[in-house]
């Protein structure tokens, strides 16, 4: 596999981020947030390094992950590391978690918010690995990344995985899932949105016998985001507000399991969510195009 070749040429040339796991006070967290080079994701792990905790930061720019690993570093008292890895590739997933993997003896948290909304662009584009680029960048590359990373959440006194999904959403068609017809960037971004919900509620239940809890939401409406303002949308929200509604989530007592939040309070997700057998076939299908099958129509 490419990226199994990648990880021993990094070790063997000393290019790899670390040879051993990484030294942390015992009475760290270490929390994992996708996407975190900006936006909502920045301030996520700012807010968590405040409170003392480990951040790994994941992006796609090295200049702005590494820059911001040493804003935290310098500012304490938490700490942090940046990794690169873009989630348009499955192969960079695999290679990520490898990493983390080497790295670290154990995760408490991971916040899968990386994310993409190519509202402006009508035309259909396609990840790396043949699949529609909002289906891969906003849920397939966290539920593989989640997958692989579960034995270390396991070894957390009280693991959480938060998906920062949306209130958009479209039904999905797993005839039609890649979208090669009818395609809308609203409609490919509302069913990549509305897969992180019911994963969530599938996950809850799949990995209670773990003690891990999984919860979703969708953090603000239309932030002023980096994304938001570049699809030419008029924020209504904070980050900031979106912030506090995701560090809930992370830090909350009673926030439950397979839960989905709008903002700060429990809310109801699409109907389709709440379909057992809907859900139970998504989490079929993850499974194989994330194994490297071939594209679903």
């Amino acid at each position: 596999m490419k990226w199994l070749l990648a990880v021993l040429m990094s070790a063997v040339t000393g290019l790899s981020m670390a040879a051993s796991p990484t030294p942390l006070d015992d009475s760290q967290r270490i929390v994992l947030v996708t996407g975190s080079t900006g936006g909502l994701g920045r301030e996520v792990v700012r807010a968590l390094a405040a409170l003392g905790d480990h951040v790994i930061i994941h992006g796609r720019d090295s200049g702005r992950g590494e820059a911001l690993a040493t804003e935290i570093n310098d500012a304490g008292p938490g700490s942090a590391r940046f990794y690169r890895a873009d989630f348009g590739s499955l192969d960079e997933v695999r290679m990520l978690a490898s990493e983390i993997t080497r790295d670290y003896s154990r995760l408490d948290v991971i916040v899968n918010n990386a994310g993409i909304a190519l509202i402006k662009e009508p035309v259909r584009r396609l990840s790396k690995d043949g699949y529609e680029l909002h289906l891969q960048v906003n849920y397939l590359s966290g539920f593989l990344l989640t997958d692989l990373l579960l034995p270390l959440l396991e070894k957390s006194p009280a693991p959480r995985i938060v998906n920062v999904a949306s209130g958009s959403a479209a039904p999905l068609d797993f005839d039609n899932l890649m979208l090669a017809t009818d395609y809308s960037p609203w409609r490919a971004y509302g069913q990549s949105k509305l897969a992180q919900v019911m994963y969530t509620i599938e996950a809850a239940d799949r990995l209670s016998a773990k003690k891990i809890v999984v919860n979703s939401l969708h953090p603000a409406t239309f932030m002023d985001t980096g994304m938001v303002l570049e699809a030419g949308i008029t924020p209504e929200s904070s980050v900031m507000d979106g912030r506090d509604a995701v560090l809930q989530l992370v830090n909350g007592d009673k926030v439950g399991n397979g839960q989905f939040y709008d903002g700060l309070e429990p809310s109801r997700a699409h109907m389709q969510a709440y379909d057992p057998a809907v859900r139970a076939q998504l989490w079929e299908v993850s499974q194989r195009l994330t194994a490297g099958a071939a594209p679903v129509p």
